[in-house]
């Protein structure tokens, strides 16, 4: 009984270590791209860590905010089709008044909003569920910021503006956002993908990057999280159904942020259509005229930034870019002008970059990333980004 008692102190001065977790390496992918040629680079980590299943180079992800690029060309492409106008106010094609309550007489572009120009905010929130107002949301104040009218509004990245956009666009077209992206992007260039896993189906839904945070905590698209699962933003006691759902009223429910699923072989078909915006080619993905008025919004999208989206334009943004001072410069170091989108959500971070003088390209998303350091406003590529694009562009040089 003595020893018995002996040993109580002994375990309680020398505790068992605690464990430490240590998360299986992170799904990362990198593609190199010309007008050619598809190219994997890299490709290592776990898609699923359940089934611990390696991701593959096209596995489709949640893309996170390139979502916005694929916008910004089916709007040019509505444009071509003669269905749309940037410049006209989109109170024309909502149907109901669009208006800053700061600036209650300047009416809101397209163009404005593709810009992050037009003074909203994220502040009120940016997902309006399947059965709220989108009309609601943008009538609150706090949806505004009292930075100037629409268009001549200090630059603002947004998340709000998106689901504006795409309502605009199925108010424009009569379809629904989910099947317009489908016609006017993915089907012409050949790609597979949806918007939250909406028609994607089995085959692709069996291949989805699970996305982890730095933890190790499932943050999107786990198995159980897919369909039959609702994968769409509904209000309680709403049906997970879009069977009723009216084009033109509220197209945040296909989360056009951030809410594309894409594997990098096919967005990097993307990307080579984004090599004919810089030369206007006659047999190009969107006519001269709208190549060019993309091309000349974006190299007019000085920001006032110093820190990392310093030029935007029209849902693009060009890194790089001679004569700026900004933390943009640091992801490829090599001085070439690049433009396309980055991402970033749910532990992921993603790109889409495009040399158009060179016509080459790289398409990228790593996951398990952790929140900056300095906070969420810092800003700049990450340590991780970096690296993996210097790794990259090592690779891109080898036969």
């Amino acid at each position: 009984m003595m020893r018995r008692l002996l040993a109580v102190p002994a375990l309680l001065a020398t505790p068992a270590a605690a464990e430490v977790y240590t998360p299986p390496p992170p799904a990362t992918v990198v593609v190199a791209f010309d007008r050619e040629t598809i190219r994997p680079l890299i490709v290592e980590g776990l898609a699923d860590f359940g089934t611990e299943r390696p991701v593959e180079a096209n596995d489709p992800v949640r893309i996170a905010s390139i979502s916005k690029l694929i916008m910004a060309l089916t709007a040019l492409r509505l444009v071509d089709e003669g269905k749309l106008e940037l410049s006209r106010d989109v109170s024309d094609y909502l149907g109901w008044q669009l208006r800053s309550p700061y600036h209650p007489d300047a009416k809101v572009q397209l163009t404005d909003l593709l810009s992050h120009r037009a003074g909203l905010s994220d502040k009120a929130g940016y997902s309006i569920p399947l059965g709220e107002s989108l009309a609601a949301k943008l009538a609150d104040p706090a949806a505004w910021r009292e930075t100037g009218p629409p268009g001549e509004a200090d630059f603002e990245y947004a998340n709000l503006g998106s689901p504006l956009v795409a309502t605009v666009l199925e108010a424009a077209s009569g379809e629904r956002y989910d099947r317009l992206v489908e016609r006017l992007v993915f089907k012409p260039l050949g790609v597979k993908a949806c918007l939250n896993w909406i028609g994607c189906g089995p085959e692709l839904e069996g291949r989805a990057v699970t996305l982890y945070r730095h933890t190790g905590e499932v943050a999107a698209d786990a198995p159980a999280r897919l369909p039959p699962a609702c994968t769409i933003p509904v209000t309680e006691g709403q049906a997970c159904s879009l069977e009723n759902y009216v084009p033109g009223t509220n197209a945040s429910v296909f989360s056009p942020q951030g809410g594309v699923r894409i594997g990098l072989m096919d967005l990097a078909k993307i990307g080579q259509a984004l090599f004919d915006l810089q030369h206007g080619d006659a047999d190009g993905f969107l006519a001269p005229g709208t190549a060019q008025l993309a091309m000349w919004t974006l190299a007019k999208g000085r920001t006032g930034d110093e820190t990392f989206f310093c030029t935007y334009g029209l849902h693009f943004q060009l890194i790089e870019a001679p004569g700026t001072a900004c933390s943009d410069d640091k992801l490829f170091g090599d001085g070439i002008p690049r433009f396309g989108h980055s991402g970033e959500a749910y532990g992921l971070q993603s790109g889409l970059w495009v040399d158009p003088k060179g016509d080459t390209g790289f398409v990228y998303f790593t996951t398990q990333v952790p929140p900056p350091a300095g906070g969420e406003d810092t800003g700049g590529f990450t340590a991780r980004e970096k690296a993996l694009m210097a790794r990259a562009l090592e690779l891109a040089t080898k036969p």
